[in-house]
């Protein structure tokens, strides 16, 4: 019987709430609908281009990519996502996206994400940023969204106006922003260079800023996780397991991981054939009506 089928005929269910052992790492996911600047918060943040950016509404990021950088003392791993809530990408490939994606969040050095960076645009705030809001609190739970803060790009569209103001304006956005403890950020990945003077309009305070949010959110409520997380990562490590046995040695650690993680993924593609990529998102996202779901489907997937 292998590590999945023992934890869930055992019932065991790894706590939510587990303190990040060292707080020199990071590990931060990128979310946001197409177009609103998730990969130039990215490049902001880690500090040189590194993601590729374009001004366009069409997706740019059609895989889950993900750079590691020394920022402030922290060893930061940007995971940048494609638009989940808003894209081109067909569905197939999405659900593939979004199964990557959260075989990357639980890596064998931590069991999830210490934060997610829910990238929004200042701006007029149309229709169709109301339905985005509204698909994020759909789909991401109230204790994913403990370890969240909100970002907003575009920050001279402000022209004046406190982000307090902004976020006001909209009921939506408000309930979003208090779900996410308060947490907010403004960002302008274009004009708010360092040679600016005032430190509320320069990237560098802000990305400081933002770290030290994340920080303080790690402090109180450890990283994020759920059953499904657990799931995932307990398979991924018996598959390594397993890889190590019949390697003799000729593996690396890094092309071992690497293996487990494509078995993984392949046998849980396998069993999700008609599970849609909302329900996937969901389930990884911590809803709890998806995440049983999956994994009562999920039960024999030791035996693909």
């Amino acid at each position: 019987m292998s590590g999945l089928s023992r934890a869930l005929r055992s019932g065991q269910v790894l706590s939510r709430s587990l303190k990040f052992a060292s707080a020199g790492k990071r590990k931060i996911v990128l979310l946001g609908k197409t177009g609103v600047g998730k990969s130039s918060t990215g490049n902001t943040i880690l500090g040189e281009k590194v993601f590729v950016t374009a001004s366009s509404s069409n997706s740019v990021t059609r895989r889950c990519e993900a750079h590691t950088r020394f920022i402030h003392g922290r060893e930061i791993t940007l995971i940048d996502t494609p638009g989940f809530f808003d894209t081109d990408v067909p569905e197939e490939e999405l659900k593939k996206e979004i199964l990557k994606f959260n075989i990357e969040c639980v890596a064998e050095d931590a069991p999830g994400p210490h934060a997610f960076v829910i990238v929004l645009q200042v701006g007029r705030f149309t229709t169709q940023e109301k339905e985005t809001v509204a698909k994020i609190l759909q789909c991401v739970s109230e204790e994913a969204l403990r370890h969240a803060t909100v970002l907003f790009t575009h920050g001279y569209e402000l022209k004046g106006r406190s982000i307090e103001e902004f976020v006001n304006e909209n009921e939506g956005l408000r309930d979003l922003v208090q779900k996410c403890g308060g947490r907010h950020q403004v960002f302008d990945n274009e004009f708010w260079n360092k040679t600016q003077q005032g430190r509320v309009m320069n990237n560098a305070f802000q990305v400081e800023q933002l770290l030290n949010t994340i920080d303080k959110m790690v402090e109180e409520n450890g990283c994020y996780t759920n059953e499904m997380l657990d799931v995932v990562r307990r398979e991924a490590l018996a598959e390594k397991e397993q890889i190590k046995k019949t390697s003799a040695g000729e593996m690396s650690e890094e092309e071992m991981t690497r293996m487990a993680r494509d078995k993984v993924l392949n046998k849980i593609l396998k069993k999700c054939l008609l599970v849609t990529a909302a329900v996937l998102l969901e389930a990884f996202l911590g809803v709890p009506l998806a995440s049983r779901l999956l994994i009562h489907m999920l039960s024999e997937l030791s035996s693909l």
